[in-house]
């Protein structure tokens, strides 16, 4: 069936002006003409119409559904735009977090206002920028050391709950403070760099780990002191799997930056985990066997 644009008006509602500029601009398929050059509207032309009517409805621009050809593209478009009502969904519930607890107060403070400012400018993408942007500094140009850090950007990347608490919002905070921190990121790469300059593999490396806090948390329940006779096999081992000299060793903790921690404590505050406080354990026992044992080889060494 045909239509003139005025019937067209008449059956959708929409004004003759709407559906002239649509035409006009694209977002309406041209129509055809008679011969003193009315236009004249198909089935099509309305049921598109009233597409275009809905998707303006729920929020797109034009320029978005004028690209929109067919199913497919319809189908991918609406599930762009599901995600992203999603996403500012889950932004409206944060705040609405952050009014509660500050309406909460006797005395709402500036601490409140910073965190309200501070979500308006820290989403999830914003925070998977920063991780990314840490992870590639801090890598550099060493291949195994950046995969060994992009295999952990899951690990870094929390998601902050819908209904966060205060400590999580903190925490949140606190953690996109030390991502985006460049003498954290600097020092980092610096104090990793003669480490990594051996070529290891990745993997090969998580094993070590694994296996240098498993060496360090046994003589830890066994009861062994750092500083007894005792610890210096186990110390051997570790420097052995490490492949290091005890003088690089005790050189990588005077270098190491103990920020580097606090950001898994605060992964574990957002997520709501408990922090695991065991490979820190294992590498606290094993910087004060390392010392320990060059106080003996050395009296005057601190």
């Amino acid at each position: 069936m045909e239509y003139s644009i005025g019937r067209l008006a008449e059956l959708t509602g929409i004004p003759v002006k709407t559906i002239r500029f649509y035409s006009d601009t694209g977002v309406l398929p041209a129509p055809a003409r008679t011969r003193s050059g009315y236009r004249r509207y198909t089935d099509e032309h309305r049921v598109r119409l009233e597409l275009v009517r809905t998707l303006r409805e729920i929020g797109l621009d034009l320029a978005t559904i004028r690209s929109i050809s067919g199913k497919s593209d319809l189908r991918q478009v609406l599930a762009l735009h599901l995600r992203s009502v999603e996403t500012q969904l889950a932004a409206l519930r944060r705040t609405r977090a952050v009014l509660r607890v500050a309406l909460g107060k006797d005395a709402p403070d500036e601490q409140d206002l910073r965190r309200l400012h501070a979500l308006g400018r820290l989403g999830a993408a914003e925070m998977a920028a920063l991780v990314d942007e840490f992870i590639d500094e801090v890598g550099g140009d060493i291949r195994a050391r950046h995969e060994w850090l992009s295999a952990m950007r899951d690990a870094m990347l929390p998601e902050l709950p819908e209904e966060p608490t205060t400590a999580q919002l903190d925490a949140w905070l606190e953690l996109a403070e030390l991502f985006a921190d460049r003498g954290l990121r600097e020092n980092l790469r610096r104090q990793s760099e003669r480490y990594w300059s051996t070529p290891r593999d990745a993997d090969e490396m998580r094993r070590v780990n694994a296996a240098v806090v498993a060496e360090a948390l046994a003589a830890v329940d066994a009861g062994i002191a750092p500083d007894a006779p005792e610890a210096r096999p186990v110390l051997d081992r570790v420097l052995e799997l490490r492949g290091e000299t005890l003088e690089e060793l005790v050189r990588a903790f005077d270098e190491h930056d103990r920020r580097a921690e606090r950001v898994w404590q605060l992964v574990a505050i957002i997520r709501g985990e408990e922090y695991d406080p065991a490979p820190g354990r294992a590498y606290a026992w094993i910087e004060q066997a390392a010392r320990a044992a060059v106080r003996r080889a050395r009296p005057d060494a601190g």
